[in-house]
């Protein structure tokens, strides 16, 4: 006896076989859409844009973000020691306000203390002129804030003689929005401690 349902079963099988097919289609589809997301959104955060004089928006690849982050915490450590040492009778005011621009009031309170001490009244005193001759750090990037140790030798010229010495120092850096152009290179310098220092029979660079 024929009968109209007699391919009930093949007609389940056919509708469960479409829709498998357009959810296996639309997962497909929503997993591709996921990964060209995240190619953009990774493709974005290595590059930087600038709006030439017309108008146009151009893109800029950048470097390595750890190759490039080692390289300003350095610049930003060298340029720090060359103001806070590299001082005489003309320039130590200058120097000294720019150097508290790249430190929190740790830098501030080695630079009181130094005051309080007559440090840069015999500077002035004297005519002592202080002469950073090479800086070299070594940083810490696995966390933030990134630890360093600094050896800075300098020499201090009196006039009649010349005393070199080498001066480790260490400290935190922090990352903070860059100001130009007293803060350039966008870090905080933290903690900073001068811990110790040794006078120098002789240098060689």
């Amino acid at each position: 006896m024929k009968t109209p349902y007699k391919n009930i079963y093949k007609v389940l099988g056919q509708n469960r076989f479409m829709v498998l097919s357009i959810v296996i289609a639309a997962t497909t589809i929503s997993v591709i859409a996921l990964l060209l997301v995240l190619k953009l959104h990774n493709d974005a955060l290595n590059k930087a844009f600038i709006v030439n004089t017309e108008g146009h928006v151009i893109p800029l690849k950048l470097v390595d973000q750890k190759e490039n982050l080692e390289v300003e915490a350095l610049a930003h450590l060298e340029l720090f020691h060359n103001y806070f040492y590299a001082i005489d009778p003309s320039n130590y005011e200058s120097n000294l306000e720019k150097a508290l621009w790249l430190g929190n009031s740790s830098v501030d309170a080695l630079y009181r203390q130094k005051k309080e001490d007559g440090v840069y009244n015999r500077l002035l005193q004297y005519s002592l002129v202080q002469k950073v001759l090479s800086i070299k750090s070594k940083i810490v990037l696995d966390s933030e804030p990134y630890s360093f140790e600094t050896k800075t030798v300098f020499e201090i010229n009196r006039g009649s003689s010349t005393d070199i010495y080498e001066l480790t120092t260490t400290g935190k850096l922090l990352r903070v929005d860059r100001n130009f152009p007293k803060n350039t290179h966008g870090f905080l310098i933290t903690d900073f401690f001068e811990n110790m220092l040794r006078k120098l029979d002789k240098y060689e660079n």
